[in-house]
């Protein structure tokens, strides 16, 4: 919608009540019945004196609310820093009306990235709930087993042991995962960085997920050539490796391959991690 100005506002009004007074001034048969020149200066006159009124009027009452509203939106939208005298000229209640209609749109992108953050952290904590429940009951589970008879019997206590030690294990690992992510939201994470052998690294995180890998038969492919050195924390890089070798085993195609290689860009080196799974929508 085209915006109005004031002066627009005040012509308008003025050219209204010229029209109106003209109109009546014929029906009543007054004014320049015997002069020529009244038709012109009469309605001249009317349009001057109501368009000046209008336009001090608007300026004087309007105006100025206007313009304390406009120093409040721009304050809002600047992180509340105070706009002293806000320059308002010419299209004054268009200028008013881009700096609200921009205003609610930044609101209204916060509004949905708090939403969309919202919904992940239900997510999270159900799915977090769900992890929990499995290595806990595993774990209470085995204990139970050795406190009713078989913590005598040398053939299960040891075994059950072992189990209930890598139940805990997953657990330390689960909340490991939730003080990571409780620094990230923070911007607070620690990197120990060192120079450190990237094909050797991503060798380990694939042994690790040899079982895994070969009970769905997917391969997993090592192809970063032999002594390729980077510069980065071990323990965070071997983190991404496994959720991305891990998405790949637990999404990939069953009999297919996942690769990693690398190539160099400049002093830096880029890694494609490649699958034949069901890809990542582009959204």
């Amino acid at each position: 919608m085209r915006s109005v100005s004031t002066r627009l506002v005040a012509l308008l009004v003025a050219l209204a009540v010229t029209i109106v007074s003209v109109l009546a001034a014929w029906a009543g048969a007054v004014w320049w019945h015997d002069a020529a020149w009244w038709p012109v200066v009469i309605p001249l006159l009317i349009f001057t004196v109501t368009y000046s009124a209008v336009l001090f009027g608007t300026e004087r009452f309007i105006h100025d609310r206007i313009k304390a509203l406009y120093r409040t939106v721009h304050d809002l939208r600047r992180g509340g820093r105070v706009l002293d005298d806000p320059e308002l000229k010419g299209d004054v209640l268009g200028q008013v009306s881009a700096e609200v209609r921009a205003w609610a749109s930044e609101r209204g992108t916060e509004i949905a990235e708090l939403e969309a953050r919202e919904k992940f952290r239900r997510e999270f904590i159900g799915n977090l709930a769900h992890e929990l429940k499995t290595p806990i009951f595993n774990i209470q589970g085995y204990i139970l087993t050795l406190l009713e008879g078989g913590l005598e019997d040398a053939r299960v206590n040891r075994d059950f042991l072992d189990r209930a030690n890598n139940g805990v294990d997953r657990l330390m690992r689960l909340v490991e995962d939730l003080d990571m992510i409780s620094k990230l939201e923070s911007g607070v994470i620690e990197l120990r960085q060192e120079e450190l052998d990237l094909h050797a690294m991503v060798g380990e995180v694939m042994k690790s997920m040899e079982l895994q890998a070969g009970a769905r038969n997917i391969q997993l492919v090592n192809a970063i050539p032999q002594d390729t050195y980077v510069h980065g924390d071990m323990t965070r890089l071997s983190q991404v490796f496994t959720n991305l070798l891990n998405n790949a085993v637990v999404y990939g195609r069953p009999g297919g391959t996942c690769t990693v290689r690398t190539y160099p860009l400049g002093e830096q080196q880029v890694v494609e991690v490649i699958d034949d799974g069901i890809g990542i929508a582009p959204e």
